[in-house]
């Protein structure tokens, strides 16, 4: 349970998470919050002895300790020259900050414990607050901030304000790993060694983008995916971000992270208040896997779709669902409900979308065992291709000249939920909205509107874009049966001026527009708790903590290769649950890289997510069709493994040709191995994949060929390979059968 406790005669809290902890404590002259622990358990005198101990504990000279002193959270100003996690300007031209902490509260609720830090300026009025928030069954630590101008002068100018500010123990080397790529290729596993100086992952473009996600791994070089000590975090925020590792001159590390102070300072009137994003922090013993792990089990319960949870940071809805409707959404142990099995039309259709066409696929579909159905890119007025109908959302009357009631019916009949695709942040030039009013869009007088795939995007931070923005779906989905929602955004922010607003801080755009965003979102889920939603944005640019909260799935990338998909999901895996994980099954050849892989194989990649089916259904064989049917049902038989099991990387093709991952019931009595392969190159080939997680002492018996083992053995010696050269898979289903006897070496 998480507890949160403060030593008085010491000035130290102590905050004790599921089986880690975080120690910080007060400087002898009340001014700095200073950070004393991060990692495994420790006591109320451990933090005493650090705080006695000063810059001794954190290997810090105390010629550089003024200089470098690990303060909780990093004000500009004075003799500090690294950086900072908040820098002010005052009218009359004073620049930098003096904290003085004014007080703490700790609260519990029924979920965890929260620690509230008080600071306050010594001579301008403003206020910081410093969030804790412990969970009482994860190891992972909430940070935010929130600041205040509490009246009196003019405004305060914010240039620098990010959430928290991690530090990190003394080792000798650190390396830091990170997720990359771009588009059709995101969250590829990238990793540097820290020297002197900073280490900087942004985004400038007003998403999270494709190019980067907000997370970061650290660990001494030594760390490998089955042990080791790992500290890792993750920012909660759907917009442009910035995150600094930075290796002091002293030789201490920590990192800083929050929204993008890139063109975007932020002016508090008097009375102003700004509550930052959550910058969520994790330490594991081990290694990468037990990171992940961690993560995986916080964002499941206590993140994903919308959770039970107070509001604070914008991060975090603070409306909720109708409890009868949140319940409707959880499985068994408060876990989000699994998901269903998807089929989406845009591989098969693209924008040549009618009534009848979307009906046999549908019809197709369901007898595959498809539970949900989504109609992509095509049925609105005006759509015929990407030049034209984008913010006119009305059923096209030539495609749906009866509008999408008789499809929806027909797809309820089948007995499938039905989705709809919408991206209603952005327009094409050529549509009614558009001509109606040019000044909704991003854009700068006198600049040319850059286009994108033929559309601009909605100022969303304008509030009469966002009323507009939910009352369009909201109507959608007040005048239709729809159960899902795919929302998408296919283009960055560029020109991002707001002249109407032209000297009254228009830069503000950045930020408020991602606010405005969330408050869509939550007011949609409130008012339609029945509905689902799957975040998108050109495939996996805008997945976050922030968006997986008003999400219960993310579609992670536009490329539907198989192979290519391994390391794209392997990456995902770092971060985020295979619940949240949407994986289709497409055609082969892959209709982006060509490539030609067997069904079963596309299949066991997806399969080891959310399964999804976007194939043109209409050109599969009966042969196809039928393996697919056999297919869907193994996934039906699995997916609670799948969706809510501890995961286990077992192998990963940055290394060779074979990737694998290994999924572990809670109670360890099921577990699910998919391995590929790709094209081998002629060397030494192991045979065996061993497995991990396993009771060493009981028996587990393949599902599928009776043949029983230990665990022992399944760990130690594996599980045997695929014999074809290339492009093959499997796909080995384990129930644990009881304790063994003497375990042997062949079990």
């Amino acid at each position: 349970m998480a507890d949160i406790s403060y030593d008085d005669e010491h000035r130290t809290w102590l905050i004790r998470l599921a089986s880690t902890a975080y120690g910080l404590g007060l400087s002898g002259d009340g001014r700095v919050v200073r950070h004393l622990h991060w990692g495994p358990p420790c006591q109320p005198d451990d933090l005493a002895v650090l705080a006695a101990a000063g810059p001794a504990a954190h290997g810090t000279s105390r010629i550089g300790w003024g200089e470098e002193e690990p303060a909780e959270y990093v004000p500009w100003g004075g003799p500090r020259f690294d950086e900072p996690t908040l820098k002010a300007d005052f009218a009359d031209g004073t620049r930098g900050i003096e904290w003085r902490v004014t007080g703490h509260d700790i609260a519990r609720d029924q979920t965890g414990a929260t620690l509230t830090l008080d600071l306050a300026d010594l001579a301008y009025p403003l206020r910081a607050r410093l969030h804790y928030r412990a969970f009482d069954d994860s190891d992972v630590l909430e940070r935010w901030a929130s600041i205040r101008h509490a009246g009196g002068g003019g405004p305060i100018v914010l240039r620098q304000a990010h959430s928290a500010n991690w530090w990190l123990p003394r080792r000798e080397r650190w390396r830091l790993r990170y997720l990359t790529g771009g588009w059709a290729s995101e969250t590829r596993p990238a990793q540097a060694v820290l020297g002197p100086g900073k280490f900087t992952l942004e985004s400038r473009r007003g998403v999270t983008s494709h190019h980067l996600q907000p997370y970061v791994a650290l660990d001494d070089g030594t760390a490998t995916e089955h042990s080791g000590e790992v500290w890792s975090a993750l920012l909660a925020w759907s917009g442009s971000f910035r995150l600094v590792a930075e290796t002091t001159p002293g030789g201490s590390v920590h990192v800083s992270g929050g929204w993008n102070e890139f063109d975007a300072p932020l002016e508090l009137a008097p009375g102003d208040e700004l509550s930052l994003p959550v910058f969520a922090g994790c330490y594991s013993g081990a290694g990468l896997g037990g990171l992940s792990r961690s993560w995986h089990a916080y964002e499941l319960r206590h993140v994903l779709g919308d959770p039970a949870r107070a509001g604070g940071s914008p991060s975090f809805p603070a409306t909720s669902v109708p409890p009868g409707a949140r319940a409707a959404r959880l499985a068994g142990d408060g876990l989000p409900a699994l998901r269903p099995v998807l089929y989406n039309s845009w591989e098969a259709t693209g924008f040549d979308v009618t009534e009848e066409g979307q009906a046999e696929l549908a019809r197709l579909a369901a007898g595959l065992g498809v539970e949900l159905f989504v109609v992509d890119d095509g049925w609105f007025a005006g759509r015929r291709d990407d030049h034209a109908g984008l913010g006119d959302w009305t059923p096209d009357p030539v495609k749906f000249p009866r509008g999408l009631g008789p499809l929806i019916d027909r797809v309820h009949e089948l007995g499938m939920g039905f989705g709809l695709w919408i991206e209603p942040e952005m327009v094409n030039p050529d549509s009614d909205l558009y001509r109606a009013h040019p000044d909704w869009v991003l854009h700068f007088d006198r600049r040319s509107r850059s286009e994108r795939r033929n559309q601009l995007v909605l100022n969303l931070a304008r509030d009469d874009v966002a009323e507009w923005v939910h009352a369009v779906v909201d109507r959608l989905l007040s005048e239709h049966r729809i159960d899902f929602i795919k929302w998408d955004m296919n283009r960055h922010f560029s020109e991002p001026g707001w002249p109407d607003q032209a000297g009254r801080n228009p830069e503000r755009v950045w930020t408020g527009y991602v606010r405005n965003l969330y408050a869509i979102l939550d007011r949609l889920r409130a008012a339609h708790p029945d509905v689902a939603f799957e975040a998108c944005e050109g495939g996996g640019g805008r997945i976050d903590l922030a968006m997986l909260a008003r999400s219960e799935q993310a579609w992670i990338s536009d490329n539907t290769d198989a192979w290519d998909r391994i390391l794209i999901q392997e990456g995902f895996s770092q971060a985020y649950p295979a619940q949240a994980m949407m994986c289709w099954v497409t055609d082969s050849p892959n209709p982006l890289t060509g490539r030609r892989l067997p069904l079963r194989y596309r299949f066991h990649v997806a399969m080891s997510g959310a399964l999804g089916l976007g194939g043109d259904l209409t050109r599969w064989s009966e042969a196809e069709l039928t393996e697919a049917r056999d297919l869907v049902a193994r996934y039906k038989e699995i997916r609670p493994v799948v969706q809510h099991g501890h995961q286990h990387r077992l192998a990963s093709t940055q290394d060779g040709p074979l990737g694998a991952v290994q999924y572990l019931s809670a109670d360890g009595g099921r577990a699910v191995v998919f391995a590929w392969t790709g094209v081998r190159r002629f060397r030494p080939w192991p045979s065996r994949l061993r497995l991990a997680g396993l009771d060493p002492a009981a028996r587990y018996r393949d599902e599928d060929s009776g043949e029983e083992r230990s665990g022992a053995s399944l760990m130690r010696l594996g599980l045997p390979l695929p014999d074809e050269l290339d492009y093959a898979s499997v796909l080995v289903r384990l129930r644990r059968t009881g304790i063994s006897g003497q375990i042997t070496a062949s079990g």
